[in-house]
């Protein structure tokens, strides 16, 4: 009866999910505190308001637009966080790997089969090379 669950829950798959839902969710709370903690702070710095006392009252209804504001900000910061200590340098290293991984052959042109850059006669067909 629970040979079946079991093998479910063992799967490769279901156990990478929870691994990684569990890293995505450590990385959002390191995420969230450098947003809260570093960079909204440094917002008073330049300027930027707290807008979460703004309100405006529609009949009975309060809207509380400052607070909408806020969490625009704190998206926006969060977006900025990511690319820039994230998506950049990942980015970057891909460019540099994928220079260190250039090709080591290429196509013969009369019998289009891969050959060493550096041949000047193709084994294959042994037609000369220029």
């Amino acid at each position: 009866m629970f040979k079946g669950f079991r093998d479910f829950i063992l799967r490769g798959n279901v156990v990478d999910l929870a691994v990684a839902v569990v890293i995505a969710g450590a990385f959002g709370a390191v995420i969230a505190s450098f947003v809260a903690d570093v960079l909204t702070p440094l917002l008073g710095l330049i300027g930027v308001p707290d807008f979460s006392t703004l309100t405006v009252t529609v009949g009975e209804a309060e809207v509380r637009y400052g607070v909408f504001l806020n969490t625009l900000i704190t998206f926006v910061l969060i977006a900025a966080s990511i690319y820039f200590i994230v998506v950049k340098p990942k980015q970057a290293f891909d460019a540099r790997t994928a220079k260190e991984e250039e090709a080591t052959t290429k196509a013969c042109p009369h019998c289009a089969t891969d050959i060493p850059i550096a041949a000047t006669r193709c084994p294959n067909c042994t037609s000369q090379l220029s």
